[in-house]
């Protein structure tokens, strides 16, 4: 396997005891400067804000925007619906493959969407600090073929009509690069490849219409210089081979109380990846006490002590409502933390 800059970096830090700490942090810092989600959206100038008080605050290892699974689709004409506070969705629409030819016509980086993303990458890549690695999301290809004729209707056709599901999967892997290209260049470090709906995937289907394709963006960005990310939502214990496969460098995985052991993961994969997770955004975090968020990030940052290749982060993105005490006992019981067995 070729050099892994992920891996590389948690390494580093784990000779010097440390951890990388890297929350999926972005719609708690909204609240922090009085916005909503649907403007710090489509604002670029208020998202980076958002971004910037999120790195003032708790300095994390790797920042991200806004998680945004719908500004591909959007940008290819599906109805997309924004609410003041939660994060945009795009409304189901009848499909068919002759729509692909559509599709073709339309150029993402004219759309404004896009580069509402692309220009607050510029704005973190100016006015961020150099030690945090600046990190971009990107729908999956998978997701977004799902996103474009329903998900529900992708997962029949994994059955159904393969056919038509490739052509459409190599398509969406085409949009994706394209976006990815513009992130590049507009100086982001780390691409999140997000597959949420592939998590309903055996694993054949998955390598078939996710982990082959993700394989192929990965390859076509080696020499780029980013390192990338393969994040998917619930148990994804199944997958996790084919997702290491498609020669990421890290995977962001679920928490434990939907069945993922960072643990069993580190184990299976020998250091290949980074493994990064798993602190549930939905449970202590939201709802518990600072004292016991410390206790519970304590917790598994002992049982991962024997792996260099950890990233301590949350099982998907927080979510708005995240008391501030709570995310400050996250990071400052991760950015504390000394490893004793090495």
């Amino acid at each position: 396997m070729e050099n892994n800059k992920l891996v590389d970096i948690t390494n580093k830090n784990y000779k010097l005891g440390k951890r990388i700490v890297a929350p999926l942090v972005g719609f708690p810092g909204v609240s922090m400067i009085n916005s909503s989600i649907k403007i710090a959206q489509q604002n670029y100038g208020e998202h980076y804000k958002v971004i910037k008080k999120n790195v003032d605050e708790f300095s994390p290892d790797i920042i991200f925007p806004l998680m945004d699974l719908s500004v591909e689709a959007n940008a290819l004409g599906r109805y997309t619906l924004f609410p003041k506070e939660d994060s945009a969705t795009v409304h189901k629409e009848k499909f068919t493959i002759e729509e692909l030819n559509k599709f073709r016509e339309i150029n993402i980086s004219f759309d404004s969407r896009v580069n509402c993303y692309v220009d607050t990458m510029k704005l973190m890549n100016i006015g961020l600090p150099a030690g945090i690695l600046k990190g971009a999301y990107v729908t999956g290809p998978y997701s977004l073929a799902g996103l474009l004729m329903g998900a529900d209707e992708a997962a029949m056709a994994t059955i159904l009509d393969e056919k038509m599901l490739k052509r459409l999967c190599n398509y969406t892997t085409e949009v994706i690069s394209k976006y990815i290209r513009m992130l590049i260049s507009a100086g982001a470090e780390l691409i999140c490849i997000l597959e949420p709906t592939a998590v309903m995937l055996g694993p054949d289907q998955f390598e078939k219409y996710s982990a082959l394709y993700v394989k192929h963006i990965n390859e076509s960005f080696k020499y780029s210089g980013i390192s990338t990310i393969y994040h998917t939502c619930g148990n994804t214990m199944h997958l996790i081979d084919k997702m290491v496969l498609s020669g990421v460098d890290g995977i962001s995985l679920d928490s434990k109380e939907v069945g993922v052991s960072l643990k069993e993961v580190a184990e299976k994969v020998k250091g290949q990846v980074a493994v990064m997770g798993n602190i549930n955004p939905s449970a202590t975090i939201l709802h518990g006490t600072p004292e016991q968020v410390k206790e519970e990030v304590n917790e598994l940052l002992k049982e991962m002590e024997h792996y260099p290749n950890f990233i301590l982060s949350t099982g998907c993105d927080l979510p708005q409502e995240t008391p501030y005490e709570n995310l400050k006992a996250f990071m400052d019981t991760g950015k504390n933390y000394r490893i004793t067995r090495k």
